[in-house]
């Protein structure tokens, strides 16, 4: 995957200090095309949930168990709070971090959000390869996952960028989300 190095430069220079925020489902791709796109950019790249476990000395599943989501999601917005006031960044939310209000407003002062949008099949393929989903821990995690699409659905589109993150190579959706970028800012590629 090759993100033209001039384009790439242009982006970073219309960022100037905004992150790239990616919000969605779990299992959307946020982490994985949020590493390619940082790479391709020359950015940094920062996982909120990573970064969540680290100030808790606990990995997820361990702070619902131990905490239960509230005190997660409380922790969260004081996390991507803070490292939205490091930007430029790629920053990868949690699947439930759009949903709270406070974190959107944060978001929307110091991001440019990007929904990676994609259908309950891609998005089960995907999460199935993970043990680590505290929210699937149900007897019929599709439903669960469905039933938290419809609810987040609304909310997730309104990121000021929507992209359909189809069964693709991640390369292929950061391709496409560089696009997106150019087209957003009113850049064209190099020829």
């Amino acid at each position: 995957m090759e993100i033209d190095p001039d384009l790439a430069r242009r982006i970073r220079v219309a960022l100037g200090q905004t992150s790239l925020v990616l919000v969605g489902m779990m299992g959307a791709g946020k982490s994985s095309v949020g590493k390619r796109l940082a790479a391709g950019l020359g950015l940094p790249f920062v996982d909120a949930d990573t970064e969540i476990e680290a100030a808790a000395h606990m990995t997820i599943p361990e702070i619902f168990a131990a905490h239960g989501e509230p005190y997660f999601r409380e922790g969260e917005v004081r996390v991507i709070t803070r490292l939205l006031e490091t930007g430029p960044t790629v920053l990868a939310t949690g699947g439930g971090a759009f949903m709270n209000e406070t974190t959107r407003g944060h978001i929307k002062a110091r991001g440019l959000s990007v929904y990676l949008k994609a259908e309950v099949d891609v998005l089960m393929k995907r999460v199935r390869r993970r043990a680590n989903r505290p929210l699937l821990l149900t007897p019929d995690p599709e439903g669960t996952l469905r039933r938290l699409l419809d609810e987040r659905k609304a909310t997730y589109e309104l990121a000021d960028l929507i992209l359909d993150s189809h069964d693709e190579t991640h390369e292929t959706v950061v391709l496409r989300l560089v696009d997106r970028l150019a087209n957003h800012f009113g850049l064209e590629a190099a020829v």
